[in-house]
């Protein structure tokens, strides 16, 4: 079974390093991007199975990433959690309006983040059978 690809877009190198780490080691394959600029782009080149991102970034913020996605046929159905340090109810809604289909904020336990990923993957139709 090929594995599923995520697209980890955060400007805070050592978070994404690690949480790639972690991730990688529950069968997935970690495309990363440093601010929403790069996501962006990164997004359209290899088309992920599922995207993680902050909100506070250069370039341009989560938000709009999130929404230029959505609104563009071809990315609209790739589920997007957001993961940031925003907790505030207003960001929730806000994130959930841009298009978010999750909204989780740092610091994150490893096993909420990825029975999130599962569960989400598992509505696209991907089933990532024994990762956990």
């Amino acid at each position: 079974m090929a594995k599923s690809r995520l697209l980890l877009i955060d400007d805070e190198k050592d978070f994404v390093d690690a949480l790639s780490l972690r991730l990688e080691a529950k069968g997935y394959d970690i495309i990363k991007a440093f601010d929403g600029k790069e996501g962006l782009e990164k997004a359209h080149a290899s088309n992920p199975d599922l995207i993680i991102l902050d909100i506070m970034m250069p370039e341009m913020n989560g938000y709009d990433v999130c929404r230029k996605l959505k609104i563009d046929q071809k990315f609209n159905k790739i589920p997007v959690i957001m993961l940031t340090a925003k907790f505030e109810p207003n960001d929730i809604t806000f994130g959930k309006e841009m298009g978010a289909e999750a909204y989780l904020t740092k610091p994150i336990e490893l096993e909420v983040l990825s029975q999130k990923i599962a569960e989400l993957l598992k509505e696209k139709g991907i089933d990532m059978g024994d990762a956990k």
